[in-house]
């Protein structure tokens, strides 16, 4: 950290910003999951660390709140920044992801049943992988994959952490339901969210190590975001979790009964901070 005469950084300023750089990384790797991957996560830590620095250097403890929410504060602010300047959703990919969906429709219609990723690739005139990697960044951008947030403005993709204890305790109660909703899952669906969306591996790695095709892939990516969604929503908002019958009823009936039954309050607690950050494995 460099000394200037104008802005000179104190030993307490140091000591501030080397104690909450992980404050950082964590707010950093939490838009990741939410965002198409071409946003470069160099320039998101980046912003985050200027900001980190200007809020040492400008906190006040007399005045009682704590630097740790301070800090968050303004490197949100920063991030948000940050995202606005990148075109992360391109106006091609919106395009054809619109186009995707459109032609899905009238396949399902046409067909009487989902078409499968070649159908889909073959009615569009493209490749299957090109058709996985437009879809990769539209699940990425709206990741209500993993934390249940709809699509939306930078604003949205960097939550306000100024809640309540009330907020707060449901937050991490919904982050220990998601753990534990990951872990009952199937063993290939689980090797899949595990692989693409926490360990960031590619999909063809994955592919390879499932000896499954690439778009195969991508459709059991889809089916464990809905199975997690409705795992979850079967604890926290009945109301939410779509309706089914026959033998998919009986399976999903089954998994949700494994979710609740895979932890206590105080599990789900432990796997975050009072202030909600994941505690490190």
């Amino acid at each position: 950290m460099t000394m200037t005469a104008e802005n000179t950084v104190t030993a307490e300023v140091e000591a501030l910003v080397r104690e909450h750089m992980t404050l950082v990384s964590h707010l950093v790797r939490e838009i990741l999951g939410r965002v198409p991957a071409h946003v470069n996560r160099d320039d998101l830590t980046s912003a985050g660390l200027a900001a980190l620095v200007t809020a040492a250097q400008s906190f006040d403890a007399e005045r009682g709140a704590s630097f740790g929410r301070f800090a968050a504060t303004r490197i949100r602010g920063a991030l948000i920044d940050e995202l606005r300047s990148l075109d992360w959703a391109s106006r091609s990919v919106r395009h054809r992801a619109r186009q995707a969906d459109g032609i899905r429709q009238e396949l399902t219609a046409a067909l009487g049943r989902t078409p499968t990723a070649q159908e889909l690739a073959d009615r569009m005139g493209v490749a299957v992988d090109d058709l996985t990697a437009v879809e990769g960044d539209v699940q990425r951008a709206m990741i209500l994959s993993l934390h249940g947030f709809p699509y939306g403005a930078a604003d949205d993709l960097v939550r306000e952490r100024g809640a309540g204890p009330e907020e707060m305790l449901l937050h991490r109660e919904r982050i220990g339901y998601l753990h534990d909703a990951i872990n009952a899952l199937p063993d290939r669906l689980r090797t899949v969210v595990t692989g693409y969306f926490l360990l960031e591996r590619p999909m063809s790695a994955i592919a390879e190590e499932l000896g499954v095709s690439e778009s195969r892939v991508s459709q059991l990516r889809g089916e464990a975001l809905t199975l997690l969604r409705d795992g979850m929503n079967a604890q926290l908002d009945p109301d939410l979790v779509d309706e089914v019958d026959g033998c998919v009823a009986r399976r999903r009936l089954a998994y949700y009964r494994q979710v609740a039954a895979a932890g206590t309050l105080r599990t789900r607690l432990s796997v975050t901070t009072a202030q909600g950050v994941p505690v490190a494995a």
